[in-house]
């Protein structure tokens, strides 16, 4: 049964499809807050505050992860069967939880009772990521219209990456100020003001007609995932290992290095968001993923900073689109009413893509260098492009 909603025919004029695009990027960009704003600071809760080690500190970030992973395939089907706007409350709702658990766990004066409320609220954080992100693709193409989809893709994934940049260093300026419980208070209030907004906005019914088998529909986009998941192997392995790396070679510069990569990443979806829409979504993932290649090999071979630096800025502006270009032909893979399962397997490729890139780089380091971990990633993105090919069946 869908919710009660009503079932609008999607607007494309200018001024409706920017206020739309804005309103879908605000929800998206509260509820993740409540994912970026403790994640600088949980690791010295756990490690200084309750006096646990790293591999505690690993469990807690593996423990979200794998909680986004598993209720990817529970988002995209509840997108096709109530609509996106009840995912997305859903979403907010487990990121509010999430943030009042971390409230809690100062309440606790067992070190180790505080750890497990801590880690439960981890735990909730993931369902909150799946909900919203799913929620929010599924909702705001609707809205829009599947020929926006590619643009829809874009501002969703900058409301997320802008989220975690800002919320991090927020997070550890109330940290700073006020101690973890502010952070836990706004982490809690967050998500709760984009619950709010959502609220406000009016729901699309959830498309009637055939709906597929999740495990069908992974067979039908299970290309464009992998081709997702081989182009994130870059974008993964460059974040955990960089300053490793420039400290390895004696350089400095790693923070500028990382901040080249997020930057070309946001640069080239603010200025070439609209294209896998308007050239298609195979071309652009094509130019895109070859980009990315190049800056692989670039900082593989680096002999400086500024050589790591410039490639750095090629594999994030080259990744940037991959994402939106290949999502456009998972979704049209798809029939609409399984447009929502598309959608949370598909991002579930890149989930898996992430969790893979960051225990290989570390194999690929400890038999061959650093450098090995920008090859390997360069023949991912190449192996990419195979999968560009919208085919049948």
């Amino acid at each position: 049964m869908t919710e009660p909603a009503s079932s609008p025919k999607p607007s494309t004029g200018p001024n409706s499809l920017v206020l739309k695009l804005f309103v879908f990027t605000a929800i998206v960009f509260l509820g993740y807050g409540a994912l970026g704003l403790p994640l600088a600071t949980l690791p010295g809760q756990i490690h200084e505050a309750l006096g646990y080690g790293t591999p505690i500190v690993g469990l807690a970030v593996a423990l979200q992860s794998v909680a986004t992973l598993l209720t990817r395939p529970l988002a995209g089907v509840l997108c096709d069967t109530r609509g996106g706007k009840i995912s997305i409350l859903i979403g907010t709702g487990c990121f509010a939880l999430s943030g009042l658990l971390y409230l809690a766990s100062l309440a606790v004066a067992s070190p180790l009772l505080s750890l497990g409320v801590l880690l439960l609220g981890r735990a909730f954080a993931g369902p909150g990521e799946s909900f919203i992100v799913t929620g929010a693709l599924a909702w705001a193409i609707a809205a829009l219209g599947v020929a926006h989809t590619g643009r829809v893709m874009v501002w969703v994934g900058i409301a997320m990456y802008g989220a975690v940049a800002v919320g991090a260093p927020l997070g550890l300026a109330l940290h700073d100020a006020a101690g973890f419980g502010a952070v836990a208070a706004v982490t809690l209030l967050l998500p709760l003001i984009a619950a709010v907004l959502a609220l406000l906005v009016t729901a699309v019914k959830a498309p009637g007609g055939l709906r597929l088998p999740f495990l069908q529909v992974i067979g039908l986009i299970w290309r464009q995932g992998t081709g997702l998941a081989l182009g994130a192997f870059g974008f993964g392995g460059i974040a955990p290992f960089i300053a490793l790396y420039f400290n390895a070679r004696g350089w400095s510069g790693a923070g500028l290095t990382l901040s080249a990569l997020a930057g070309a990443y946001v640069l080239a979806r603010l200025v070439a968001g609209h294209l896998p829409d308007k050239l298609g979504g195979a071309k652009v993932a094509r130019v895109s993923l070859a980009i990315e290649f190049v800056g692989l090999v670039v900082m593989g071979f680096a002999t400086s900073p500024i050589h790591a630096m410039a490639g750095a800025f090629l594999a994030g502006a080259g990744f940037a689109l991959v994402f939106p270009s290949l999502g456009i032909i998972a979704v049209q893979r798809v029939p609409p009413a399984s447009r929502g399962a598309a959608l949370g397997g598909y991002v579930a490729f890149f989930d898996i893509g992430l969790m893979v890139a960051g225990p290989l780089a570390g194999i690929l380091v400890a038999a061959w260098g650093y450098p090995a971990i920008f090859f390997a990633s360069a023949i991912a993105a190449a192996v990419a492009m195979i999968f560009t090919r919208q085919r049948g069946g």
